[in-house]
């Protein structure tokens, strides 16, 4: 179990500390939703969290078979829902893989990453296309 203590700064900020390491982050409301968007948004940092969370399990498989992902990025697009209630509607993710397209460990990756906490963990309805790019 990890606990994050939060704290509501006020004008729509708060400041969270990871309990284990002290480590903190702030989050502000986007402008599009009443905020300043000066720093990440709550839902900012759950498009965060999935691209973090599939580069970090890819990296546990690649350690294993003492391969290297130097070079490897991730970009994910966060898209917001039309309708209400508002809410994340797709996470669109470009992943750039510094190994070729016929690597023996590409299947590999691919799972490795499509199983990731987060990525189990999001709702359906989210759309979360990936598109892979093998140097």
């Amino acid at each position: 179990m990890v606990t994050i203590s939060i704290n509501y700064a006020g004008e729509l900020r708060c400041n969270s500390t990871h309990e284990p390491s002290g480590s903190t982050l702030s989050t502000d409301a986007p402008v599009d939703n009443n905020g300043k968007g000066e720093t990440f948004s709550p839902t900012d940092l759950v498009a965060t969290a999935l691209g973090n969370c599939m580069a970090t399990i890819m990296g546990i498989a690649a350690k294993r078979k003492e391969i290297s992902l130097d070079g490897m990025t991730l970009k994910v697009e966060k898209h917001m829902s039309e309708d209400m209630p508002r809410r994340i509607a797709r996470l669109p993710i470009t992943i750039n893989m510094p190994m070729s397209e016929d690597d023996k460990y590409k299947n590999l990756m691919i799972n490795a990453a499509l199983t990731c906490p987060v990525h189990q963990s999001l709702h359906s309805s989210i759309e979360i296309p990936i598109e892979w790019v093998w140097q």
